[in-house]
């Protein structure tokens, strides 16, 4: 896994090892990539986060700044391991939180918010809740959630969709 664009472009990152996390192809990265660019100086907040990957991508592009929220330790490793080789770490925070606490409880908002949480587990409506309840969302801000075909966007956010990609194994939904 690599780094496609902008200043850390063709920078190997590390992956989780096992089965416990499910990493992104680089065709669906790419894909998110094209539909939605301009990350230069927003604040990007990577959720259920794994190795990283899509918040560090950011920062690549131009972002000033990404909060990661990943509770297992070994998805917490890797992610600290690709911060420091890519040598990033006064550009963000890695937060050991279950993702709902901590949208429960901060006080930010941000201009893009990427969740992939893991699939069939229910979590892709519940964690949508709690980001345009907490009004989580700068104006003209965007989310992205990567999630399995067979879970669907809640009709309660469907007029905030303005772009969905779908794929055999993979779904990404834009919302605003």
């Amino acid at each position: 896994m690599h780094i496609i664009t902008g200043k850390y472009k063709g920078r190997q990152l590390k992956t989780v090892e096992g089965r416990t996390t499910r990493p992104t192809s680089s065709f669906y990265r790419e894909l998110v990539f094209s539909v939605y660019q301009d990350y230069t100086d927003k604040r990007v907040l990577d959720l259920y986060a794994g190795t990283g990957y899509f918040g560090l991508e950011a920062l690549s592009r131009g972002a000033n700044w990404v909060d990661f929220v990943e509770f297992a330790i070994p998805a917490l490793t890797v992610i600290l391991k690709n911060v420091e080789n890519l040598g990033c770490s006064r550009s963000c925070h890695i937060w050991r939180k279950n993702v709902f606490s901590f949208l429960r409880n901060t006080e930010q908002k941000w201009d893009v918010i990427f969740l992939d949480p893991p699939y069939n587990k229910r979590l892709l409506n519940s964690t949508l809740e709690l980001i345009f309840s907490r009004n989580l969302l700068n104006p003209e801000g965007i989310v992205i959630a990567e999630h399995s075909p067979s879970e669907t966007v809640a009709d309660i956010y469907r007029d905030r969709i303005i772009n969905s990609k779908v794929g055999k194994t993979t779904c990404f939904t834009f919302l605003q």
